[in-house]
């Protein structure tokens, strides 16, 4: 069960390396078009990642509640929405395409608080994949191998274009295709340390599973509103992203429904 456990922390991980590495093959940086298409295809996954993934479980494991079973879930989410809030407040970073940095001052460099950004982001996601497999290693019922194994390969696939996003523009501001190839592929190393210790401290935290699943729900989704949807609707109008979101969306779903 273990090997399957850290085979899949592991995936998103890749999927994220493997976006960095279009850095070799590709010689221009990303059009606005382009990612657009690729940030609104991501918060598609998260939110389908959100609900599916995380929330339902949450209340299915408090079914017992009756009509009180969103509760557990209605507070993880909004601890995962004000622990997120918490780190956008206390760590400089800077969203793509924006001009002026967030958080605290910061003397770092452009290029470094954009893979800090990328970084914020990537936490919540690591807890969301680790949460899943501590209830799959808890022996939850509401939470399979398919499942959890689904919301890992949701989350690589959102994570290439993101691997993409990142190395590819640090590539266009200097850095050579190596250093901006390492720092893509670092700005996902959060995932797979964070979703190994969230393995590690929620099993000594089962009865709080609802708890934990939510909260990750509700990290994501922070993600998303506050930095995915800006994003993909930067600039003149488009509907790229809206139609990118509908497809991630779609096809998070399918996988969820499909392996779970």
């Amino acid at each position: 069960m273990w090997l399957n456990v850290v085979q899949g922390i592991a995936v998103p991980f890749i999927g994220t390396t493997l976006g960095s590495a279009c850095v070799f093959f590709m010689k221009r940086e990303l059009n606005r078009t382009l990612q657009r298409a690729l940030t609104g295809f991501a918060g598609g996954v998260m939110v389908a990642a959100s609900v599916w993934s995380l929330l339902i479980p949450a209340m299915d494991q408090c079914e017992g509640a009756g009509r009180r079973a969103f509760l557990p879930a209605a507070a993880g989410f909004g601890l995962g929405v004000l622990f997120l809030l918490l780190l956008d407040r206390i760590i400089p970073h800077l969203h793509m395409n924006a001009t002026k940095a967030e958080g605290p001052k910061s003397k770092a460099k452009k290029t470094t608080m954009m893979v800090l950004a990328v970084t914020l982001h990537n936490i919540p996601e690591g807890m969301a994949v680790g949460v899943v497999y501590a209830g799959l290693l808890s022996g939850s019922a509401e939470i399979s191998a398919g499942g959890a194994l689904a919301l890992s390969l949701g989350i690589a696939i959102q994570n290439f274009p993101e691997g993409a996003i990142i190395s590819m523009p640090l590539h266009a501001e200097g850095k050579t295709r190596c250093k901006a190839f390492l720092d893509g592929a670092l700005s996902g190393a959060v995932e797979p340390a964070g979703a190994l210790l969230t393995v590690l401290f929620a099993g000594l935290f089962v009865p709080a599973m609802p708890y934990l699943l939510s909260f990750a729900a509700g990290a994501m989704i922070y993600v998303v509103v506050e930095e995915l949807i800006p994003e993909m609707s930067a600039g003149r109008h488009s509907h790229a992203g809206v139609i990118s979101f509908a497809l991630g969306f779609t096809l998070m779903m399918a996988l969820d429904v499909a392996l779970g």
